[in-house]
């Protein structure tokens, strides 16, 4: 990979952790804060219905953009709609956010990202409002060059315009980036289609989805990323 200069990260569930098993504490926060009458999963259930589908919506073509906290507190009204709970629901997405500006790194990620900054230029693009993003740099002890977030950008993953609006902040030729991410669509088709390289982490082993683009590379631990196994050597 001698032509590469720049590293660029994906955020959550490739430098910082972001497993079910956080939101369920947060939902179960929700439930106790605001004295409401249902079991934290079947919260996260009904929350997830709406989400998704505007996951979905989102990344459609004309799509009007609407932030993470947006979202989220349409989310949360509706699960508290169809379970007839008296919720919150800027309350619940301002937990929420609380929450996730405290997600934890994965155990090689500060290894792994000074090994990088050591040998490239770093960025990082995430699918984020700032007001947990930053925060959860921050918290992880953090930094980059360059740090654009879909609400910044107004913009999702995997539109291209996200894309080539990192590639115009940092003056760089989509040729000499690689994108790390851990999601086939968002981060390998995304960065793939304006000609960025692409490295698929699958910490679970997943199978690669055949109708979505095959990343150039696939690690399943940042540090096995190219270039940085044989950073210490010569």
């Amino acid at each position: 990979m001698s032509q590469i200069t720049t590293v660029i990260f994906d955020m959550y569930d490739t430098l910082a952790q972001n497993h079910s098993r956080f939101w369920l504490t947060t939902l179960a926060a929700i439930v106790q804060e605001q004295g409401l009458n249902v079991a934290p999963d079947h919260l996260w259930q009904e929350w997830r219905k709406t989400d998704s589908q505007l996951r979905r919506l989102r990344i459609q073509p004309g799509a009007p953009f609407r932030s993470y906290f947006q979202s989220w507190s349409e989310s949360f009204r509706a699960a508290f709609a169809a379970l007839e709970l008296p919720g919150d629901a800027e309350a619940a997405t301002r937990r929420a956010f609380q929450d996730m500006g405290q997600r934890p790194a994965y155990p090689e990620t500060l290894e792994a990202v000074g090994k990088a900054q050591g040998k490239w230029r770093t960025a990082l693009l995430s699918n984020a409002d700032d007001n947990y993003l930053k925060p959860n740099l921050a918290h992880l002890g953090l930094a980059f060059e360059l740090v654009l977030s879909s609400e910044e950008a107004q913009c999702y993953k995997p539109r291209p315009e996200l894309f080539r609006e990192m590639l115009r902040r940092l003056g760089a030729a989509p040729g000499e980036c690689l994108y790390v991410g851990d999601r086939q669509l968002e981060d390998v088709q995304g960065a793939g289609q304006v000609g960025m390289h692409t490295a698929w982490i699958n910490r679970t082993g997943a199978p690669l989805d055949p109708k979505l683009p095959v990343p150039d590379f696939e690690v399943r631990n940042l540090l096995e990323l190219p270039g940085l196994r044989d950073s210490d050597e010569g």
